[in-house]
């Protein structure tokens, strides 16, 4: 993989109200549920023990009835009348024993239909003094503090065609593997809001034929 140049993206307030102004000045995309199930996802924010800026990135439980073992970001369906956010904050206690409150959700991206029937809405979460974590083994197999300057290699992303669409598949290579969307795609969009304040659309990305279902 390519070299980083430039000191590291630490986790600090610069990044933080870094975040919070490029997240105020996005006019996110809402998709109308109509037939797919709301859900929601939390793209945390938190420091390495290097003190470098990391998201978190899971490894979902072998045991699990739908997609196992693939990558994932902590969240699932949204509740009757639960908010994005709400869900997001409650799913990410449940899935790695995050216990964060709405004041640290900094803001939230496009929602992304799936080709399995959801419409995700991603919630960009600070994680300042998130202590240590516990994942619950029956929802998560690992959990990963994934380095934001990953992103910036000069192969992220990476877009293939397949000859089931004529949309582009969306990879992220890292962590020695290729990420797929919907978290491919999501995490892309987390990297040109957050970091770069640029208004970059991903709804368009396709996902692998075998994550369709």
């Amino acid at each position: 993989m390519g070299a980083m140049s430039g000191p590291p993206l630490e986790f600090d307030e610069g990044l933080r109200v870094r975040a919070r102004t490029h997240l105020a000045g996005f006019e996110r995309r809402a998709h109308p549920p109509a037939e797919r199930r709301p859900a929601a996802v939390a793209l945390v924010l938190l420091p390495d023990d290097e003190g470098r800026a990391c998201f978190l990135l899971t490894r979902r439980a072998d045991r699990l009835r739908a997609h196992a073992r693939q990558w994932a970001l902590p969240g699932g369906r949204m509740e009757p009348g639960e908010s994005a956010a709400a869900a997001a904050l409650r799913e990410l206690e449940e899935e790695v024993g995050l216990t964060l409150g709405a004041d640290m959700v900094l803001g939230v991206l496009d929602d992304y239909p799936t080709r399995s029937g959801f419409v995700i809405t991603p919630v960009v979460v600070w994680g300042e003094g998130a202590g240590e974590l516990t994942p619950n083994p029956e929802e998560v197999k690992r959990v990963y503090h994934v380095p934001l300057d990953d992103l910036e290699r000069p192969e992220v992303p990476i877009l293939v065609t397949i000859p089931e669409s004529e949309r582009p598949v969306i990879q992220l290579p890292i962590l020695s593997t290729l990420i797929h969307a919907p978290t491919a795609a999501v995490i892309y969009q987390m990297r040109e809001v957050v970091v770069h304040g640029r208004s970059t659309r991903v709804d368009h990305f396709e996902q692998p034929v075998w994550a369709w279902r």
